[in-house]
């Protein structure tokens, strides 16, 4: 087992501060799940972070070749082949507040957002430091330090118990949490494809629905990320999207990089994650589209976004009301 240390990049660290091993590296678990209460280091962002339940998901990836092999004209009017999903783990986690402004290849510390449940507001909450990891990103370590991770909400979920393995176990109130937000948290629908070696995930979150000017707006969050799955460097320069929608309108959008960013993909930060927000007049549509890459010589080439669908809860409860327990 080795020492881990503290990843934070040299530049990144103030003068004189030496690096510190913060825990012991275990072996990364082949079958089953992680517990809560697993410490890790996120394997393609560096973060550190506790885990505080697993979720199952369906993970459509267009790159495993289906039985199904002839194209089929789909509803997006575009060929497609059929995916079948595959259940796969995926973790909601604790990002530790001092590693998040360390990573430079996200837009931002990753939320979870939602809309608020009251009649007079149009606010966004958003709980920050909270992310989604699948199975493969986690390299888990030990610590006998009792509060491993810094983030406000680590002692309200989390409690120390040293006979307990790894010893942070749930407290009433993640459960409670849990289950009562479970509808806007859960994260059900992994869509993946590769171009080019450049492998897009995203991963689409039902908000809620908004009344406005009698109708009704739903509201979807989807978090995207791009990865350099090989050794030459690339920078994203367009996106263009295609949103249709059940009430049948079918919404072109073109613009430059993604939330304000045009990231470059390299050997050494060879991943960007964003997260973006997108409305329909309608309860379900889809989406799906290209991003637009730029290579060293000035050459271009565009990376498929593998359609998803944007579906709502059928079993729709009260959205949370911000952070009251």
């Amino acid at each position: 087992l080795h020492p881990l240390n503290s990843h934070s990049a040299s530049r990144n660290r103030p003068e004189g501060k030496v690096l510190e091993t913060v825990g012991v590296f275990e072996a990364p678990k082949q079958h089953g799940k992680y517990e809560t209460g697993q410490l890790f280091l996120h394997s393609v962002f560096g973060y550190r972070g506790i885990v505080l339940f697993p979720w199952q998901a369906r993970l459509y990836d267009r790159d495993v070749a289906s039985p199904v092999t002839e194209k089929s004209e789909n509803a997006t009017g575009h060929g497609s082949k059929e995916v079948k999903g595959k259940t796969h783990t995926y973790y909601q986690v604790l990002i530790d507040a001092r590693d998040c402004p360390h990573i430079s290849q996200r837009s931002q510390t990753e939320a979870v957002t939602f809309l608020a449940n009251h009649d007079d507001s149009r606010a966004l909450y958003a709980i920050p430091g909270l992310d989604y990891v699948s199975h493969e990103d986690i390299l888990p370590y030990s610590s006998t330090d009792q509060v491993p991770i810094q983030h406000e909400l680590f002692e309200r979920f989390l409690m120390y118990d040293q006979t307990k393995v790894p010893p942070f176990v749930a407290r009433d109130t993640l459960c409670a949490w849990q289950e009562k937000n479970h509808p806007w948290l859960e994260l059900s629908d992994v869509h993946r494809e590769t171009t080019e070696n450049i492998r897009v995930t995203v991963i689409p979150f039902y908000m809620g629905m908004r009344e406005a000017q009698n109708s009704h707006v739903y509201w979807w969050r989807y978090c995207i990320r791009l990865e350099n799955l090989d050794s030459e460097v690339v920078q994203l320069r367009e996106r263009h999207w295609r949103i249709f929608s059940l009430s049948g309108t079918l919404e072109t959008v073109r613009g430059r990089g993604v939330v304000g960013r045009e990231p470059v993909l390299s050997k050494e930060q060879p991943a960007f994650q964003y997260s973006s927000h997108v409305s329909l007049q309608a309860s379900s549509g889809h989406m799906w589209g290209t991003f637009r890459f730029e290579r060293p010589d000035g050459s271009h080439f565009d990376v498929r976004i593998p359609p998803f669908s944007l579906e709502s809860n059928k079993d729709e409860k009260t959205p949370p009301s911000g952070l009251h327990w």
